[in-house]
């Protein structure tokens, strides 16, 4: 009864008030990015859902789009602006994504939304990540995020699919609380974003 209603219930409610409270907030950083990303605050990028569906998920931009001599864009720590370093650090990028979750494409704790890129990529194991909808934190992230590898990543979402419920999803909540205050697992462990997957099994 917790995964097929009262999830989408308390989705939608906590997500709505959450982002009336973080409003002020929300304006704010808008503000400071739209200055710093020549008037570029937020990041657009389709993602795929549950059972696959295709969906546009948006975030705060924390780099810019800066590039070489050649046209290329330049290396991620490169563009990544001061104020954009400050909001990943804190996890503030991700708080437009309550707008996801409102919506309807989204939930606030499942699986993290990867790239497209990698729909093809996946096995029979992997592509059971989207037997329910991506949210905004999960189990992989409060067990290492982009600290740990694709491996273990698919083991901790396709664990947390065969496992929900809602004491689950509380314990995964207050775990995130505190992940966001340490700053832990922002980043793999040689200080940059995770390596891109490569579809081995």
């Amino acid at each position: 009864m917790y995964k097929h209603f009262f999830k989408r219930v308390i989705d939608f409610l906590a997500s709505f008030i959450g982002f009336i409270i973080l409003l002020p907030l929300f304006i704010v950083i808008t503000v400071f990015l739209f200055f710093a990303n020549d008037g570029k605050p937020f990041f657009f990028q389709r993602r795929p859902g549950k059972k696959g569906k295709v969906f546009s998920i948006i975030k705060f931009k924390t780099m810019n789009d800066k590039k070489d001599a050649e046209g290329k864009l330049l290396p991620d720590e490169v563009r990544l602006t001061s104020v954009g370093k400050f909001v990943r650090k804190t996890s503030l990028d991700e708080i437009p994504q309550l707008l996801n979750v409102i919506k309807g494409d989204m939930s606030l704790i499942g699986p993290r939304p990867l790239l497209t890129d990698y729909l093809h990529l996946y096995n029979e194991f992997q592509s059971r990540r989207h037997e329910v909808k991506p949210g905004i934190t999960g189990w992989a992230q409060v067990n290492g995020r982009n600290a740990i590898s694709w491996d273990k990543k698919f083991e901790y979402d396709v664990w947390y699919v065969d496992n929900i419920s809602f004491v689950l999803d509380l314990r995964i909540l207050l775990k995130t609380i505190q992940k966001v205050i340490k700053s832990e697992g922002i980043n793999a462990q040689d200080g940059n974003s995770t390596e891109p997957f490569n579809g081995y099994n």
